[in-house]
């Protein structure tokens, strides 16, 4: 019999290219988000700072352009992955009109979308090798953007900015308590996939609200660190339990935790996911938590301790940050048995006959 090939979900290949877009997008928010974020902590205004001139506007200048484009640049690169660079002017474009709309970034992605389907339609129509730069520097980009431009500006735009607004204004209202359980939801999928697609979801929601709900950066800051400082400190705590390779990585972790870098943790999963998963979800979820019910806010799009300067209520910040790596460390120390060359033999054999896909993280 031969070999058939199996058919890839279009939920697979619809998270491949989301997963490329928010990869370019990410560049364009760390710089813009933190170059602004400076000028906040520098100024104590969240606004342009006043008068308008000097350095400090003009840094403050720097970071509103990141910011700006972080949407666009969404929109711009899924249409890129869906469609190749013809879709690049289509996407950015569209997404841009999106913002003009109110659409926030649900719209940028919707935007990237129809651009990016749209010229991919386009480029099977069969164009003679005469004209074929005619469709490069006139059909694609002509076409490819007035379609989906003209979806987002007369069909869709509307309806997605009322519920765009709907949706900033309730998460606005929310206070104490009632953050909690969103506080949760966002910490524990952070914290399952370690900058797998979950995570990158969930970082992105929270990264693109920066400017309007910070309390959400707020979430996710020390809801990031938690898995590797938190492995970190289990190698610490609980040193009979890991290989002399892993203690040593567990100090790279908690130095990449300090920094935000949530795939610190992966090694530890790949190794003894079953324990390590769960310990580093429910570890994140408690951070999400705490952070969300004393009201910690972030002014950066990114987490970790190196935040810090930019951080509103900084106290519970760092300490949503220590509790919840306290909790995947102990879990984690409780869990696991001691480790010995023997058993580490065992657990390579029994890994060959565990399928557990973890290219994802």
């Amino acid at each position: 019999m031969g070999n058939t090939k199996k058919k890839t979900p279009w939920w697979a290949t619809a998270q491949k290219h989301l997963m490329t877009a928010t990869g370019y997008m990410i560049p364009f928010v760390v710089a813009g988000g933190i170059i602004y974020a400076v000028t906040v902590m520098m100024t104590g205004q969240a606004a342009a700072p006043t008068p308008k001139d000097g350095w400090i506007y003009s840094l403050n200048m720097i970071g509103a352009a990141g910011l700006a484009l972080y949407i666009p640049a969404l929109g711009g690169y899924f249409s890129y992955s869906l469609a190749g660079r013809p879709g690049i002017a289509p996407g950015f474009i569209t997404a841009y009109l999106a913002v003009q709309v109110h659409t926030g970034f649900i719209g940028g992605i919707i935007g990237g979308l129809l651009a990016g389907l749209t010229v991919k339609q386009l480029l099977k129509i069969k164009i003679s090798t005469h004209y074929k730069v005619l469709g490069s520097i006139f059909l694609y980009p002509l076409v490819g953007t007035l379609i989906p431009s003209a979806i987002v500006l007369f069909i869709i735009g509307a309806p997605v900015a009322s519920f765009m607004t709907w949706m900033t204004d309730s998460m606005a209202g929310l206070s104490g308590a009632a953050k909690v359980p969103l506080g949760a939801l966002l910490g524990g999928m952070l914290g399952f996939d370690m900058g797998g697609p979950i995570n990158k979801v969930a970082a992105t929601f929270c990264q693109t609200q920066v400017d309007k709900l910070p309390f959400l950066m707020g979430i996710m800051g020390p809801a990031v660190a938690t898995p590797p400082i938190g492995m970190g400190i289990a190698t610490l705590l609980f040193k009979k339990k890991f290989s002399p390779e892993e203690r040593q990585t567990g100090l790279a972790g908690i130095l990449m935790g300090c920094c935000g870098i949530t795939e610190g943790a992966i090694p530890f999963a790949t190794a003894d996911p079953l324990r390590v998963i769960p310990a580093n979800t429910i570890g994140s979820i408690v951070a999400g938590m705490i952070s969300a019910y004393f009201g910690v806010a972030s002014h950066a799009p990114w987490g970790g301790l190196i935040t810090l300067p930019v951080v509103e209520n900084r106290l519970w910040y760092i300490g949503a940050v220590l509790i919840g790596s306290l909790v995947t460390a102990v879990i984690v120390g409780l869990w696991k048995k001691d480790w010995t060359e023997e058993a580490a033999e065992v657990g390579a054999d029994a890994d060959d006959e565990f399928d557990f896909d973890v290219e994802t993280f």
